[in-house]
């Protein structure tokens, strides 16, 4: 091999070293652990990166729950931020089963640094369908909102105080009902408010379901069903109408811990001793006309 030819050989060896070079110094290089591409986001302040999977926004507002799915008796932890502080301003947060019924309602204090945070324990039958679970929060205004979801295993028991019936004061009509983490201490009708003011006493969060006889009570406008209007220590109160026939309408109220009285307000209700006071009436005028008219007993005086 000629001595001109090993020199362009050798030139264009090294031609192609130093392309090369430049390659295996990137710190972009396949194998080099420092750096990656993303590094900045993945890594950077965040020990929980899967964290995102199960945490929603909407720009304004964030919600999270610390872990995707939870079996029963479980605590949840449902945790945020927002964008905006507004004063005297509280975070709503609700829970829904998969069938659509509202297993938790609070309303939550927005801390100084825009964070908030609550808790509840999964157990107790208002749990008992297994699936996905949603949460909803909302900040003041329907445009501060987001939700998210996780999986629950289904309960198999709980706190419940159920299958009860209790006489209406006022009336001689009675209501069932069933609560949880709370007992029904009184049922009375309030006739000039056309509502019926439950009393209870509670030992947490819970849901009070009352199915209510259309004799006792009822909403409707034009002869159609309408809807109740529900508070809560004198606060207006979400709630679910779960069922409804021709005779009565069931509804499902969560209340918070520390509710005293629950007031369902209708578009009618019985007058108070109503069945009674009619009976009595009826009565009192049979017996008069009857005993007019064997002795003769006048009400008019005779000219």
């Amino acid at each position: 091999m000629s001595t001109r030819f090993k020199g362009f050989a050798l030139l264009a060896i090294l031609l192609c070293a130093i392309g090369v070079m430049p390659v295996f110094a990137s710190p972009y290089a396949l194998g080099n652990p420092a750096v990656t591409s993303n590094s900045t986001t993945a890594t950077s302040g965040n020990t929980n990166p899967s964290n995102t999977m199960y945490s929603s926004s909407s720009g304004a507002i964030i919600v999270t729950t610390d872990k995707t799915s939870y079996n029963d008796g479980d605590m949840i932890t449902i945790s945020g931020s927002t964008q905006d502080y507004i004063t005297d301003t509280a975070i709503t947060v609700k829970i829904m089963s998969p069938i659509g019924n509202i297993v938790k309602f609070d309303q939550i204090a927005l801390g100084s640094d825009r964070t908030y945070s609550t808790s509840e324990k999964a157990a107790g039958p208002l749990w008992k369908e297994a699936g996905t679970y949603q949460v909803f929060v909302q900040f003041g205004s329907k445009d501060r909102t987001a939700q998210t979801t996780f999986q629950f295993t289904g309960s198999g028991g709980g706190q419940t105080q159920a299958g009860n019936t209790m006489k209406v004061d006022g009336t001689d009509l009675s209501v069932q009902y069933s609560i949880t983490n709370g007992k029904v201490l009184g049922i009375k009708a309030d006739v000039q408010s056309k509502s019926l003011i439950v009393s209870i006493q509670t030992t947490g969060d819970g849901v009070l379901t009352v199915t209510l006889p259309r004799g006792l009570i009822d909403a409707q406008v034009n002869g159609q069903d309408d809807h109740f209007y529900v508070l809560n220590d004198g606060q207006e109160a979400d709630f679910q109408e779960t069922s409804k026939t021709t005779t009565d309408r069931t509804l499902s109220i969560p209340f918070t811990d520390g509710t005293q009285e629950i007031e369902i307000i209708g578009t009618q209700i019985i007058p108070e001793f109503g069945p009674i006071a009619a009976l009595v009436l009826a009565i009192a005028i049979i017996s008069i006309i009857a005993v007019s008219a064997k002795t003769g007993l006048r009400f008019m005086p005779k000219y």
